[in-house]
């Protein structure tokens, strides 16, 4: 089994958050798996998925893109193995939980850290990366550093339903982690990888969460190597 993801300048710093998504997956359902690093503009490796964009696995010739299509795959193929849903309901609702952090904590972070991830590229992916995320933003990468304090407080409003939820339990799904904690954690790994900026506060129970979610699997995503 193999997993292609997305890798700076430095091969050994990998960033991307769907990446991350998986690879919390694939531990927990204990799956080992060779992980393939690839920068912005090498696609090749993975081209026989169709995709242009990683994560991609390629799994005794099957391959899959697409970090949800992936879990919704381990899941299928690997029933054995520890849930990542915990049924038919729980696959639902991690999809809403899915789509809740690709629009408030993704979106939320981005602006705040994209200059940062341009740092950690070189050419032609420095590039590349610049052009085509300003204009998605609409405005320069760099000027958006400058100004990310202002957008911190906003962020962490907007993580009360996260807030609420850690406050009352060790994680998202319940006392034990699951694909609802992968889906939003994947933001905060990527964000803790690429920059140097703290987006929680230390007395936040987001912040507490996200401790215990790098801790996971003999600390899998604390031990990565970070940009700064």
């Amino acid at each position: 089994m193999r997993l292609f993801e997305l890798c700076a300048a430095d091969r050994d710093i990998r960033f991307s958050p769907f990446v991350w998504r998986v690879l919390l997956a694939l531990a927990h359902k204990g799956l080992a798996v060779e992980r393939v690093p690839c920068r912005f503009l090498e696609k090749e490796p993975f081209a026989p998925s169709g995709s242009k964009t990683v994560p991609v696995l390629e799994d005794d010739g099957t391959w899959v893109a697409d970090s949800w299509r992936i879990a919704c795959y381990l899941e299928d193929r690997y029933p054995e193995a520890p849930s990542l849903f915990g049924g038919d309901r729980g696959r639902a609702l991690c999809r809403f939980v899915t789509h809740w952090a690709d629009r408030v904590v993704l979106s939320g972070l981005f602006p705040m850290i994209a200059a940062d991830v341009c740092d950690c590229l070189e050419e032609p992916d420095r590039s590349y990366f610049r052009e085509s995320r300003e204009k998605r933003l609409g405005q320069d990468l760099y000027a958006l550093r400058e100004t990310r304090e202002e957008r911190l407080g906003p962020f962490r409003a907007a993580l009360a339903p996260l807030r609420a939820q850690v406050s009352e339990q060790p994680f998202v799904s319940g006392q034990d982690p699951a694909y609802a904690d992968y889906a939003i954690a994947g933001g905060f790994i990527w964000c803790r990888g690429a920059s140097a900026l703290e987006v929680l506060e230390p007395d936040d129970p987001v912040h507490a969460w996200r401790e215990r979610m790098l801790d996971l699997f003999d600390g899998l995503a604390r031990k990565a190597k970070r940009a700064h």
